[in-house]
């Protein structure tokens, strides 16, 4: 921690109070939550980004939008968009937000809406698509006026929440103690080469409770860039090219490119970052091949056909089975 970070202790004792007020009122029923009928599926995190949160939405859809009518609901970050929108051919990224239009064109079978009062987003889901099987809830962990019916908690596996502490000193939304509303939590972003022994003691320093389900995945990049053209990877490299990030957390993508030898000219932006006209010539100006993440690239190419994109999943170090199947159970 920084010192400009220590300064700002007090602060977050004040902010700690403040949500763990707010958590017991809901806790206790004196503040009201909507519940529904449909499975409301939360996927969240304490830690304010970087959690993986858009690769474990595109997991799931993934493995479950061809079995069941599935919806997703995203608060739309940065949108230029007001209210309840649901996506259809007319939307952008400027309507529904980098992330939700992002998912929204890699999946075409699924419904996808904005809200920022998630109660009113899951309600104007149903009116238009009452069959739906399941609602996939972005980001609501600490949208505390919906009671949803199961929730996955993310968190990073170099800044899990038991070395953090909350905003403005450290980078979580709320205390720790939040951690104990999850069903199931994922450690995200592990080492693939995480012995047993390993996961066992970080398992014991994350305090989860015994009926609390718990995995470890890690981050699985694609063999081919895609974009302006599909190559392999190990072929990209081979010449030097321009990085261009906007996301929370660029380490793990440096560190990987860094073990294939690859060498670039880090151009890191902010998480979400909109691209001016002089942001796009800066990255223009070496003349240098561009790539890029997924998320980025649906930003940056209407405005620069000349870019590359190398997409992520995720993968699980073990018993994937049994968490497909703790989730579908929670599909009706």
């Amino acid at each position: 921690m920084n010192l400009l970070r220590k300064s700002l202790f007090p602060l977050s004792l004040l902010y700690d109070v403040v949500t763990r007020v707010r958590n017991a009122a809901f806790d206790k029923q004196w503040l009201h939550q909507s519940q529904f009928a449909v499975p409301t599926i939360v996927i969240g995190n304490l830690i304010t980004g970087g959690s993986g949160k858009t690769p474990m939405i595109a997991y799931l859809l993934h493995q479950f939008s061809d079995r069941f009518s599935l919806a997703v609901l995203s608060r739309g970050y940065k949108r230029k968009s007001s209210g309840f929108l649901i996506a259809d051919e007319t939307s952008s990224i400027e309507t529904l937000g980098d992330e939700p239009f992002l998912l929204f064109q890699k999946f075409p079978k699924v419904q996808f809406a904005v809200c920022k009062n998630r109660s009113n987003g899951i309600r104007g889901l149903l009116q238009k698509s009452p069959q739906l099987d399941a609602i996939f809830l972005d980001d609501g962990f600490q949208h505390r006026q919906l009671k949803p019916s199961f929730q996955i908690l993310l968190t990073p596996y170099e800044t899990p929440w038991f070395r953090d502490c909350v905003l403005p000193a450290g980078n979580l939304r709320e205390s720790a103690r939040g951690r104990k509303r999850a069903d199931l939590v994922v450690v995200t972003k592990c080492p693939e080469s995480l012995s047993k022994k390993a996961r066992e003691d970080y398992t014991n320093r994350l305090g989860l409770d015994p009926d609390q389900n718990l995995f470890y995945t890690s981050i699985k990049y694609d063999t081919n860039v895609y974009g302006a053209s599909q190559m392999q990877l190990k072929s990209f490299v081979q010449s030097p090219f321009v990085l261009v990030t906007g996301i929370a957390n660029a380490k793990p993508l440096t560190s990987y490119l860094d073990q294939l030898d690859a060498k670039y000219k880090h151009l890191e932006f902010g998480d979400h970052h909109s691209f001016s006209p002089s942001d796009r010539q800066n990255i223009l100006s070496s003349g240098l091949p561009v790539l890029t993440t997924e998320k980025d690239y649906v930003r940056l190419n209407p405005y620069i056909k000349d870019v590359h994109y190398l997409p992520i999943s995720v993968r699980f170090l073990a018993d994937e089975d049994r968490f497909k199947g703790i989730i579908s159970n929670q599909i009706r």
